[in-house]
């Protein structure tokens, strides 16, 4: 009988459980090329996010790929813990490989359109307590380029 009551009381808690939401992107900041090549480059930056849960949060691991104008641009990978308070701005130091081959066709199709489509997918694992999940996140938005 013992055993039954904290089985109904551990199904109560999982299913009053909200799952997290994605972190809302806000910003760029402090880009800084580290390496420069013709096949790729390496850049770091900080990725700006609002943690919008009524809740903190663990971040364990994030995993992307970034587009510009539909164009594959590279693969950023984050691979730390961080604690996020709840309903708060965070900073997430970053660093990314670039393809070179396909940064000189968005630079040439942004003097021509003076803005670029930014797209990233991915999946970032974050969890509370010890218990972290998958969650799936897309980020799509057209960014104005003033180059002159």
């Amino acid at each position: 009988m013992r055993n039954l009551i904290v089985l109904i009381l551990i199904f109560f808690t999982l299913l009053s459980c909200k799952t997290p939401q994605s972190f809302e992107y806000r910003d760029v900041r402090n880009i800084k090329i580290d390496s420069l090549g013709f096949n790729t480059s390496t850049i770091h930056f900080s990725l700006v996010y609002f943690n919008p849960n009524n809740y903190g949060v663990d971040l364990r691991h994030v995993d992307c790929e970034v587009y510009i104008n539909r164009n594959y641009l590279g693969k950023y990978v984050l691979d730390t813990l961080m604690h996020i308070a709840k309903k708060s701005e965070f900073e997430v130091p970053s660093t990314m490989q670039v393809d070179m081959k396909n940064i000189f066709k968005n630079t040439f199709a942004a003097i021509l359109l003076n803005d670029v489509l930014i797209q990233v997918k991915g999946t970032t694992r974050i969890g509370k307590g010890g218990i972290f999940i998958n969650i799936p996140f897309t980020y799509e938005a057209r960014e104005k380029i003033d180059l002159f």
